[in-house]
């Protein structure tokens, strides 16, 4: 039972943290958040999918909410995002211990990879351009955010050894 109240929790967590900062981002730097060249901040948490399987649900539900509640979303945001962060987030999990001198690029980059995909097929629908000049955009922004935040916050954890004590 304490296991399955950790998880939830965390899972909560991190969904209310992603959908919050989500929203203080686009509130501070309007447009920030949104489009195809984006830099969303609360992206850098998918690097806790490295520590914790409940950071799967609880950012793909964070990404749910802010797409289903911002009015400046596309109609497929909702799905296409969502889907997008849950399957980073499954394969940063499986990848957790895949690294190059111990920095877990490979895990880095899959959020990149996986919204470059889905996010820019949604984009060339949506706003034309087409698919792969699309998919460039929104890699660009999702490896800069990881490459950068994620991997400060990843060694945050790790130096701290956060991991330990809250996963």
């Amino acid at each position: 039972m304490r296991r399955k109240t950790r998880f939830l929790t965390h899972a909560s967590l991190l969904a209310a943290l992603y959908a919050a900062l989500t929203y203080m981002q686009n509130f501070l730097i309007p447009g920030s958040a949104s489009w195809a060249i984006q830099f969303r901040a609360s992206e850098a948490l998918c690097v806790l999918a490295f520590f914790t399987p409940a950071a799967i649900p609880g950012l793909s539900i964070g990404c749910l909410l802010f797409n289903l509640s911002f009015s400046g979303a596309l109609p497929l945001d909702a799905l296409m995002g969502t889907a997008a962060t849950a399957l980073a987030t499954t394969g940063m999990w499986f990848s957790r211990k895949w690294t190059i001198r111990s920095y877990p690029l490979p895990g880095l980059l899959l959020p990149a990879v996986a919204n470059a995909l889905l996010v820019g097929w949604e984009l060339a629908i949506y706003i034309g351009g087409g698919f792969w000049l699309n998919a460039l955009y929104v890699a660009i922004g999702e490896a800069a955010v990881l490459l950068t935040l994620g991997t400060a916050l990843y060694y945050t954890v790790k130096v701290r050894r956060l991991d330990q004590r809250l996963f």
